[in-house]
């Protein structure tokens, strides 16, 4: 047989050479010079654990193609198909053909060029590549299909083929065996943004969700019963992977060339000719990966499974539960810091360049791109975290949602709520999509959907994060807080952005309790019982506890209002008269409450908060810290406004906190007997926020509640 081969590479050179050894006439084409004249001065050799052999062989460039060709096989890559495509054109006699080695599904392009009635597909997954000019690694011998177009079926030329190629059999289902390869290439690109072998990536049981889920992605749109190969069953995705494991354990080729083409040719992959026209925002995901890593912006690394592996978390569990506005495939960070392979959800209040800064309001989440992150944002970035989400939160972070946006859902049970404002971003730290997330709080924004969704919240001390870039509400109660899936992670987060270190406590402390919180009626019994059995292990692990009769509290919390009032209208006054149009109805209703505030009422208000907070820090003295309830009830159905009667009683043991700017903290303590969880408050002294976490980091450890997926139920208590 004579055949003109264009593309000299892994899959065409190796399939030339062994044609060549069996007798055929076989012409290489090749852009690479150094390659053609190696081929020319040497031969083509091919090496590795298959075979080892060397054959003489003829090469040109494109330009010295001659005026008729032959039956011609394109083997390229399938970015430069089209480039190839031109080559044939007035080239290919009426009997003569072209056949496609490559990766995609190319055949459209193919026949635009030489006319469809030319065109046989071919389907080649053995493993090669290019080690040097003139040298060719095989590393494995694997599935080689060829077929016609579909309603053609099996021809005297494809059986004549096939006779010529090694390795080859015929079928009458082409498409099949390349949108089985499409999934399969889905896999192997998701696993090359990463450093792993091909095996490692397939085989770790963190990736397996990712993997099955871009391969089902791919074969939900094939339309062809798609075929098996090599291990690879499109009906046993999840067999298929052990065996795909086993497949490519077996083979010298460890990496793909998807990796190789990133990480030592530091050229474009195949990724636009084989994902591009795929619908399905996993493959686009992974896409831009590939993307940043083919403009330097980023390099093979664990990190970036990471990334993709959240992203596909967002899709399949946050989407669901309302909890996601804008999702970053590929955000900018440092190449290297001490958060390296975390994605980290923002809520929607923090400016991140190139999106709108939603707010919950339907107009800003529809508004013009913001130029410059928040500083917390860029300080994320800077420790290399991937900002990879923007959260969903209520209006302005004001108490209420907004009629046109959905409820973000509680992970353990998604007929309730997720909480306010912060939602979003206690929902996928809950739902198990990334280990952390930032919110603020003004009255418990951070910490009620973080009791709420069974996760640690820290609204800090006053002013330790930075607020720059961030809406504000009522700035002297604003914090920007950490949400996280333990005190360690939060601890972590809170280091970077306030450039501390964390600390670790010995214990045992003195841990204080205000008896009047924990028998407020207010409190659920379950949820009073719950807090009561976490108490008692606390002081069983050795420590003081004792309670106190605080007379500064009550009166703080008093002043929540005054100073909430005035600030808010201060903020969003003036938008409230010119457009009032412009917020929800609830959201309304509670700014124009806040209209008759006035000055003299707020400045009365902080001279009263300075003298208390004194008070207040004479009342903690002899304790390391102060433990509250998070909230006197589990996730309610929805998230009620702060001017109803369950608002007030849902920020009943957290606002005050605010108002007296001392650091608190929540964590879980347990679970009732409907698997919803129940969160613990821990409070420091104003600016020992570090010291806080780290008692916080001891309680955890002393409470030892069992962490579940979202739908999982124990009995009351939920500790091991």
């Amino acid at each position: 047989m004579r055949l003109t081969i264009i593309g000299a590479g892994a899959i065409g050179g190796t399939i030339g050479a062994h044609m060549i050894r069996a007798g055929h006439d076989i012409l290489f084409c090749d852009a690479d010079q150094e390659h053609v004249d190696a081929i020319n001065e040497r031969g083509l050799t091919i090496e590795g654990p298959v075979e080892n052999f060397t054959v003489s062989a003829r090469a040109i460039a494109p330009e010295d193609l001659p005026e008729r060709l032959g039956p011609t096989a394109i083997a390229v890559k399938s970015q430069h198909t089209a480039q190839a495509a031109e080559l044939l054109r007035g080239r290919l006699l009426e009997d003569d053909y072209v056949v496609s080695f490559q990766n995609g599904l190319n055949s459209d392009i193919l026949s635009a060029a030489a006319g469809r009635e030319r065109v046989i597909l071919s389907f080649v997954n053995f493993g090669a590549d290019v080690m040097g000019p003139g040298r060719i690694m095989q590393g494995n011998i694997g599935t080689f299909m060829v077929g016609e177009l579909p309603g053609v079926g099996i021809t005297d030329r494809v059986l004549a083929l096939v006779s010529a190629l090694p390795y080859a059999r015929a079928t009458d289902n082409i498409m099949g065996y390349l949108w089985g390869k499409e999934a399969y290439g889905s896999m192997l690109f998701a696993g090359a943004v990463s450093d792993l072998s091909i095996a490692d990536s397939l085989e770790q049981e963190r990736w397996r969700p990712l993997m099955l889920a871009v391969a089902r992605e791919v074969l939900a749109q094939s339309p062809v019963p798609p075929e098996g190969f090599d291990g690879f069953e499109p009906d046993d995705l999840e067999g298929s992977l052990a065996r795909l494991v086993d497949f490519n354990r077996r083979s010298a080729k460890s990496h793909s060339g998807i990796y190789r083409d990133l990480v030592f040719r530091h050229r474009k992959t195949e990724v636009d000719g084989q994902l591009g026209e795929l619908k399905g925002p996993l493959t686009h995901h992974t896409a831009a990966i590939i993307h940043a890593i083919e403009r330097g912006e980023r390099i093979c690394e664990v990190a970036n499974l990471e990334l993709l592996a959240a992203l596909e978390r967002a899709e399949r569990l946050g989407r669901p539960l309302n909890a996601i506005v804008h999702l970053i495939p590929a955000p900018p960070r440092a190449a290297a810091g001490p958060l390296l392979g975390m994605p980290v959800a923002v809520k929607d209040i923090f400016a991140v360049a190139g999106l709108p800064q939603g707010n919950g309001n339907p107009r800003a989440m529809a508004g013009p791109a913001v130029p410059q992150d928040a500083t917390a944002v860029a300080q994320l970035r800077s420790a290399a975290a991937d900002v990879f989400c923007t959260t969903a939160m209520l209006e302005y972070a004001a108490g209420a949602l907004h009629p046109e946006v959905p409820e973000t859902l509680n992970p353990f049970d998604t007929s309730r709520t997720a909480g306010g404002s912060s939602g979003g971003s206690a929902a996928l730290v809950g739902a198990g999509v990334c280990p952390a997330a930032l919110g603020t709080d003004t009255g418990g924004s951070v910490r009620i959907p973080a009791a709420y969704c069974g996760v640690v919240g820290l609204k800090p001390s006053h002013g330790a994060i930075s607020q720059n870039g961030v809406q504000p509400l009522a700035p002297s109660l604003d914090e920007v807080g950490v949400i996280a899936v333990d005190v360690a992670t939060v601890a972590r987060v809170f280091a970077v952005l306030t450039g501390s270190s964390p600390q670790r406590s010995k214990g045992p402390l003195r841990v204080g309790f205000v008896a009047a919180h924990l028998q407020d009626p207010a409190l659920e019994p379950e949820v009073q019982a719950i807090i009561g059995s976490a108490m008692e292990r606390i002081n069983a692990g050795g420590w003081t506890v004792a309670a106190v009769e605080s007379q500064a509290l009550p009166q703080l919390g008093a002043l929540f209002d005054p100073i909430f009032n005035y600030e808010v209208w201060q903020v969003h006054g003036d938008r409230v008269q010119k457009d009032p149009g412009h917020f929800g109805p609830e959201t309304l209703r509670l700014l124009r409450a806040a209209e008759s505030a006035t000055r003299e009422g707020h400045d009365r208000a902080m001279a009263e908060r300075d003298r208390l907070v004194r008070q207040w820090a004479e009342e903690m003295r002899p304790f390391d810290l102060m433990v509250t309830p998070a909230v006197p009830f589990v996730a309610p159905p929805t998230t009620p406004p702060m001017d109803t009667a369950q608002g007030e009683q849902e920020g009943m043991f957290t606002g005050v906190f605010n108002v007296i700017g001392a650091p608190a903290l929540v964590l879980p303590c347990g679970w009732t007997r409907a698997g919803l969880p129940v969160g613990l408050q821990l409070v420091g002294a104003v600016g020992a926020d570090a010291a806080l976490l780290a008692a916080g980091a001891l309680v955890e450890e002393i409470l030892d509640v069992d962490s579940r997926a979202p739908g999982q139920t124990q009995a009351i208590g939920g500790v091991r």
